[in-house]
């Protein structure tokens, strides 16, 4: 309305003007620190992102540059071939072969059972395959890419490729597989390997070798494969890959190799070790002969044996279910881990303690009456028939059980064991694989050991009886059998048993030769070895192995025994035709060659099989003629072994290089040299080659 008035009313209102100078006043003060505080959050807000600027473009610059860096840089670890095995001779006992597999990562996938399911309908997914891999699932952690199907064929591989996109979290992956190419031939001492277990991955996370198995699925389980792992394993390489968005590789920017595991040559000469387990046959036992000269082992046969390539990748149910609850259990190392009384063949080294010990003289002679009368105990003696007037020489080539039960009653437990305990019986004889046991050899301290009561640690006299002819508590190894006749026949001369002989690196060439230092020897006298050896001769002459040397082209000794598997009451006779075959007697044999030089020595046990001389001698026999002359059987006469019907050998002997391996009719094998023969060409007596 009218200016003048509103001019007129100020003009006449001063109370009033000043009112409103005042209100404007405080509005611009407000105004002022409003934009004041505007001003310094702005200021604060910068200088806050200028700090963080610099927090991350100068004081974390390397880190986070390292960081980026790793998003477009994928480090894939390469994982190297695992290392050969071959024997003495060269022949290949392990490799590698590259096999495409068909991988399910479980944490990519929502529906794995339908998955599967739809799997299976373009690649032939068999009830074991689905069993493996839930067994894997469970043994590994779901982001882990996991086999469902191993081996694929080229047309299987395409048909799946040609529809990926139907499966997620699914891919074919090309990798190495190991391969025993001569099956179940050595399996026991090979070992096999097998998927890492969680238990394995974290004890392998505890060690300096974490890194080394980065990408690693695989490690060595028993055997060889599982003592060398170290060396047949190699050097994990790394590769540097430039990935997109979605984490698919781009390019390759460098790479690192892997560096192969290394060659592992055996002591073992793998064609005796396969004429040893022909031998055997469908029979169980152990065989294991080693060079005294330098504690090479030269056969380490455990029967029945198993075929390895099962564990490679992962063995189904039923595989594992038949090895495992198999009477005959295929799955023990019988030569490492079987213990038995070792009967007669323990006589030797009950002679050799009464003269170390001063209890006999080697013309001491005892009358055999055929039993022997401890109380109101009578100990038996070959069927009561006494041999008469018996020494110490008579005593082993006859086999006399008087004389040794009379032995262990003057020598008493204590004694025994501590004259025998350095030939090696009742500890571990070191040799370079896992799970060897120490068998038993008895004494008192032992028994105060072994039971709880006071009345079960008790030793009585006529628990010492027995003991003079290997059985009662007495239970070895054949491996201790073995080792403690090398030590005997040799004089005293102790050597760990070793099956690798060298190690050769693939990259350099360079060969490794791992000597076997000889232990402190024992100090038997040279005289008392002697007799031993010459009364272990008369057993192959006019003893207990007589027929099975027949006509030997050279001279060797031996001592067959023949164990007890159950106990035979006092008022009763055995008869074995009356007893189920696994409570029948076991059938051993301890035995070196050849007589004046001694280059092996071997100890064998054919379980439940009876008598020493019906089937562990032959087998002895025939073990020396492939290694001191280069033959083995004939057809026929290898056909009567393994029914432990031979004695002397018939049919004509063949060459050793004209017996095809198992498995290997197609494999030109280098010709095998006998160990005399490698001596003749220049090879050390007293340690392997360098």
């Amino acid at each position: 309305p009218d200016p003048r008035r509103g001019w007129l009313a100020v003009l006449g209102e001063p109370g009033v003007v000043m009112t409103e100078i005042r209100n404007v006043e405080q509005e611009l003060s407000r105004f002022n620190a409003r934009l004041l505080a505007a001003a310094a959050f702005v200021l604060v807000g910068f200088g806050l992102l200028g700090a963080r600027l610099v927090h991350l473009q100068v004081v974390k610059h390397e880190e986070l540059s390292t960081q980026a860096e790793n998003n477009r840089i994928a480090v894939v670890p390469i994982v190297p071939n695992r290392g050969l095995i071959v024997d003495r001779n060269g022949v290949v006992l392990a490799n590698n072969y590259s096999a495409y597999t068909l991988e399910i990562t479980p944490s990519k996938v929502d529906d794995l059972e339908g998955l599967i399911g739809r799997l299976g309908e373009v690649i032939e997914i068999q009830p074991r395959d689905r069993k493996r891999f839930k067994r894997l699932m469970e043994e590994s952690k779901s982001f882990e890419s996991l086999p469902i199907r191993t081996k694929l064929t080229d047309d299987e591989v395409a048909r799946f490729t040609a529809q990926r996109f139907r499966f997620t979290g699914v891919d074919i992956k090309a990798r190495l597989f190991r391969n025993y190419p001569l099956g179940e031939t050595g399996s026991h001492l090979l070992g096999y390997i097998g998927r890492i277990n969680q238990a394995e991955k974290e004890a392998i996370d505890d060690t300096e070798d974490a890194a080394n198995y980065r990408g690693t699925e695989y490690i060595g389980k028993l055997g060889v494969e599982q003592s060398y792992e170290a060396e047949l394993h190699g050097t994990t390489g790394v590769e540097e890959v430039e990935t997109s968005a979605n984490g698919r590789p781009v390019r390759r920017l460098k790479s690192n190799p892997a560096t192969p595991g290394n060659k592992v040559v055996l002591s073992i000469d793998i064609r005796l070790q396969a004429l040893v387990e022909q031998m055997f046959g469908d029979r169980r036992g152990a065989l294991v002969a080693l060079d005294p000269r330098s504690g090479e082992v030269l056969a380490f046969v455990s029967k029945p044996t198993f075929d390895p390539n099962l564990f490679v990748d992962g063995i189904d149910s039923e595989s594992w279910k038949e090895l495992n609850e198999s009477v005959d259990k295929p799955l023990l190392n019988r030569a490492l881990r079987g213990t038995y009384p070792p009967g007669s063949t323990f006589k030797p080294f009950m002679a050799i303690a009464a003269l170390n010990s001063g209890k006999r003289s080697p013309s001491q002679v005892i009358f055999d009456g055929g039993t022997f009368q401890f109380g109101n105990h009578t100990f038996r003696s070959h069927g009561d028939a006494g041999l008469g007037p018996v020494d110490m020489v008579r005593s082993i080539v006859k086999s006399s059980n008087v004389y040794y039960y009379s032995l262990a009653n003057e020598m008493g437990v204590d004694l025994m064991h501590e004259q025998l305990e350095p030939f090696g019986f009742g500890r571990k004889t070191g040799i370079d694989v896992e799970g060897e046991v120490t068998g038993v050899l008895p004494s008192t301290e032992w028994k105060r050991r072994m039971y709880k009561k006071p009345e079960q640690q008790r030793w009585y006299a006529g628990e010492t009886i027995s003991l003079g002819i290997g059985q009662g508590y007495n239970n070895f190894t054949m491996l201790q059998l073995a080792s403690a006749t090398a030590t005997l026949v040799s004089g005293g001369q102790r050597y760990k048993p070793r099956l690798v002989r060298e190690v050769q690196d693939v990259v350099t060439g360079e060969r490794r030769v791992l000597v076997n230092d000889a232990l402190p020897p024992l100090p038997l006298k040279p005289e008392h070895v002697e007799l031993i050896n010459r009364a272990l001769y008369g057993v192959t002459q006019e003893g207990t192995s007589v027929r099975s040397f027949l006509g030997a082209t050279y001279k060797s000794g031996g001592k067959t025994g023949t164990a007890q598997a159950i106990g035979v009451k006092a008022n009763e006779k055995y008869n074995a035709a009356k007893l189920e075959e696994a409570q029948r007697d076991h059938s051993l044999y301890m035995a070196f060659a050849p007589l004046e030089a001694p280059s092996i020595a071997v100890a064998v046990i054919v379980e439940n099989a009876g008598w020493g001389s019906d089937s562990a001698a032959p087998m002895s026999r025939r073990v020396f003629d492939y290694v001191l002359n280069g033959t083995v059987p004939s057809e026929e006469d290898l056909a009567l072994t393994r029914e432990g019907k031979s004695t002397t050998p018939v049919g004509k002997p063949r060459p050793a290089t004209e017996v095809l391996l198992p498995g290997a009719a197609a494999i030109a094998l280098p010709p095998a040299v006998p160990p005399t023969q490698r001596v003749a060409q220049g090879e050390s007596q007293g340690a392997p080659a360098k």
